[in-house]
């Protein structure tokens, strides 16, 4: 698989060019809905809440890097702790550049693999299943959402695309777990999706490489990635504790997402908030623009002005919002993705120069 790294050398303009799409978006929002307005609203933030903000996104990925580690220590072996969080960082910096977020969980396996020799499936599987633990808060509060939105009053479109996406979102988990829990099912999804692009890659590839032994490599990875998947969501000391630990996440977002609003004076129901900053969080992950920046906050002013909020307030509590879960994170990311760069460059490069003295 190609690393991140790779991925974004590669679809560097692509990216770059996605964000200033995602700039243009926000910036024409901000100017319809009255850029003073956002700006003096801002302006009236309180600045120690605007802190608080920061202190709860920095407790949410404390306890995310600590979920992380808990599975690598029953899938395989973990690094220490400190490590494990700079790997987290270095991999919400692929998420967060790379539009849908996909970019992140192959990055920590590469780096895992790259850094700690982990296997790259292994390294992949616990990423994974990290993630899949985020699912079971969003099962439960996706269904109350879906019945919400069915009952507001909002344009039929809006209804349909909403409840479309927190069904697809579901399905698509539900598919993941399944496959994750099912090797053969696994294993046939894998050739399948194979089969029509090996001639492509074939006729590009320099090594003669049959597609029988294409599917021998592919089956035994999804082999060793079901093996650490099932393993960790099988163990019931890691399910527990992980389960526990992504509703503590859930919830110190949700309050977060208050405490946005809060700052400005503003103080939303909490149970539509949490809905609606739900299905927010739903399309951060559409493959379009990274973070889904625009089209998230278009749909927050959408669905906050049913309860009563201004569109001003919506967008300044969103830009408040990002500072801490995305600008903040990405910028933390970026070092640390470059330090792991540089240290794997370099243990290549050591590699490279034993290999020529013993030859």
């Amino acid at each position: 698989m190609e690393d991140t790294y790779a991925l974004i050398r590669e679809h560097k303009w692509k990216i770059i060019i996605s964000f200033a799409v995602a700039a243009f978006v926000i910036f024409a929002i901000t100017f319809i809905i009255g850029l003073n307005d956002v700006v003096d609203a801002l302006e009236r933030a309180s600045l120690e809440l605007i802190l608080l903000n920061f202190v709860l996104e920095a407790a949410i990925i404390l306890i995310w890097a600590l979920r992380w580690k808990y599975i690598l220590e029953v899938v395989d072996k973990s690094p220490k702790y400190t490590t494990v969080l700079t790997m987290l960082f270095a991999s919400l910096f692929g998420n967060n550049v790379t539009p849908g977020s996909a970019g992140g969980e192959p990055l920590r396996a590469y780096i895992l693999r790259e850094v700690e020799g982990t296997p790259f499936e292994i390294g992949f599987a616990s990423a994974t299943s990290d993630r899949v633990f985020e699912f079971f808060p969003f099962v439960l509060i996706s269904i109350i959402a879906a019945l919400f939105v069915l009952s507001w009053e909002l344009p039929t479109l809006t209804r349909i695309i909403v409840v479309i996406m927190i069904v697809f979102t579901i399905i698509m988990f539900t598919i993941m777990i399944y496959a994750g829990l099912r090797r053969e099912i696994a294993q046939k999804l894998i050739i399948s999706i194979a089969k029509p692009i090996y001639p492509t890659f074939a006729r590009f590839s320099k090594n003669n490489i049959s597609f029988r032994e294409v599917s021998e490599k592919l089956i035994f990875y999804v082999n060793r990635f079901s093996d650490g998947f099932v393993t960790s969501l099988q163990n019931r000391k890691v399910f527990i504790f992980c389960f526990f630990l992504s509703f503590a996440m859930w919830g110190l977002d949700m309050t977060r997402m208050y405490v946005c609003f809060s700052s400005l004076g503003t103080y939303p129901p909490f149970l539509p908030l949490v809905i609606i900053y739900t299905i927010g969080i739903f399309i951060s992950f559409l493959p379009l623009l990274p973070g889904a920046w625009g089209i998230r906050e278009a749909t927050l002013i959408g669905l906050f002005a049913v309860i009563g909020i201004s569109a001003d307030i919506v967008m300044a509590a969103s830009i408040i919002d990002r500072l801490a879960s995305y600008i903040a994170p990405t910028i933390i990311g970026a070092v640390a993705a470059l330090y792991y760069g540089r240290k794997v460059k370099n243990m290549d490069s050591k590699t490279n120069e034993t290999n020529m003295k013993t030859g």
